[in-house]
């Protein structure tokens, strides 16, 4: 016979939905300080290990400078070296994940517990503007738990199969190259050393990943510090993986916003970043202006490529008198110069289109999408620009002669808050 589990009866009033978020809070505040107190074991255990490997690795290097070492002590020396590190390491990595899950969880309890606290005054007061007394009913469409439902799965699907190709296969890779050092201690020290060094950068490496992947799950500097750290660390990472030029400026004395506009921000000008440097673009540059309005300015750009100029579209001077230009040039001539002036136009405006950085359709609509939620002006648009070496105006007295090169086209995204109307701003 089956049997089917009854899940827990939900909320079905105000004052019950109250008791239930502020049970809630205080188990978030309860695991909150089982995660502190973990935080500071795992801290000590840190420093442990970082103590117990710099005297291995003095040790090490003490015994090879001798030269007269004994090989034994060595690969023993080695062996301890190999293990410390990796256990610092993952001491390491351990307190970082610690804390930024105590970050997240302590802004969740906040935010529960004021919620709890909305949620008591309306079933203890009279009915609010929204029509919810203390003893209705609420009631959630289907449809939007659905909606919320599947955007959960789809983040958790994204974090699995990102830590998957990611930490987890140079995990795998490390644990490998341990494997190969520890036969090689005892049968080649030479080359047992050339694999440690190896297994030391392979966990750096990791490392250094592991940090990018939580950055860019939800980097804690933004909780710490605020939008302008985190804008500049994220254009300097960014700029530096694709090897593209990424300036960063700010300009006025920036100030914190409230945690749902900082994020919002954020995402909206790390997806600009990241979808035009998808692009190949030669520069970008993020500009920050802070008064009653914030205007943030995402720009990228890429030089058009040089058309050379043809070998002469000019019309040769009128060698009798009385007669025009066109009378003096023989028709195949005058339709050949013709020819290559259109051609190099041609060649020109397709070397201007082909400047231009665009920003992926998929990148825009989800700007867009948050900018409405959020309240913000969100703009792109594409215009050319004259450079110095690139001009777009004809030689003096030749009007009707080609552009000299293509105009440099520049793209730019261009986000406006009005600070003065959003929570949080001080």
């Amino acid at each position: 016979m089956n049997e089917t589990a009854t899940p827990p009866p939900a909320p079905v009033t105000v004052a019950e939905m109250a008791q239930r978020a502020a049970r809630h809070a205080e188990t978030m505040q309860n695991e909150l300080a089982e995660i502190e107190l973990l935080v500071q074991q795992a801290r000590t255990e840190a420093s442990r290990h970082e103590a117990k490997r710099a005297q291995v690795a003095d040790r090490l290097v003490a015994a090879r400078a001798a030269g007269a070492g004994d090989p034994a002590e060595q690969l023993d020396l080695a062996e301890q070296l190999v293990t410390l590190t990796r256990r610092a390491v993952l001491m390491d990595a351990q307190v970082e994940v610690l804390e930024g899950k105590a970050k997240v969880l302590g802004r969740y309890r906040e935010i529960v517990a004021e919620l709890a606290a909305g949620l008591a005054a309306m079933s203890a007061g009279p009915g609010v503007a929204s029509g919810l007394g203390s003893g209705e009913r609420v009631a959630v469409s289907p449809a939007f738990s659905r909606i919320v439902l599947g955007a959960q799965e789809d983040m958790r699907r994204d974090i699995a199969r990102a830590m998957h190709d990611g930490p987890a296969q140079s995990l795998t890779n490390i644990v490998l190259q341990a494997q190969i050092v520890e036969r090689l201690m005892n049968g080649d020290p030479a080359r047992a050393q050339e694999s440690l060094q190896q297994l030391v950068s392979m966990v750096q490496s990791t490392l250094d990943a592991t940090k990018s992947f939580i950055f860019d799950v939800r980097p804690m500097v933004l909780d710490d510090l605020g939008l302008v750290p985190t804008l500049r660390r994220a254009a300097r990472d960014r700029g530096r993986r694709a090897q593209v030029p990424v300036e960063f400026e700010s300009l006025g004395p920036d100030r914190r916003l409230s945690m749902d506009v900082e994020s919002g921000l954020f995402r909206m000008v790390d997806e600009a970043l990241a979808g035009f440097l998808s692009s190949g673009p030669e520069r970008v540059s993020i500009r920050l202006d802070w008064s009653d309005q914030l205007e943030t300015r995402v720009r990228a750009e890429r030089a058009p490529v040089h058309v050379p100029a043809a070998t002469d579209t000019r019309e040769p001077a009128p060698r009798g008198r009385g007669k025009s230009k066109q009378q003096e040039l023989p028709p195949a001539l005058a339709a050949m110069i013709a020819d290559r002036r259109d051609d190099r136009a041609a060649a020109v405006e397709a070397a201007r289109r082909g400047a231009i950085v665009s920003l992926p359709a998929a990148a825009w609509r989800e700007i867009q999408d948050r900018a409405a939620t959020l309240g913000i002006r969100a703009d792109l648009q594409t215009w050319d620009e004259p450079g110095d070496e690139r001009t777009t105006v004809p030689p003096a007295g030749r009007p009707d002669a080609p552009a000299d090169q293509a105009p440099q086209p520049r793209t730019e995204l261009l986000l406006v808050a009005d600070l003065v109307d959003l929570p949080g701003t001080a």
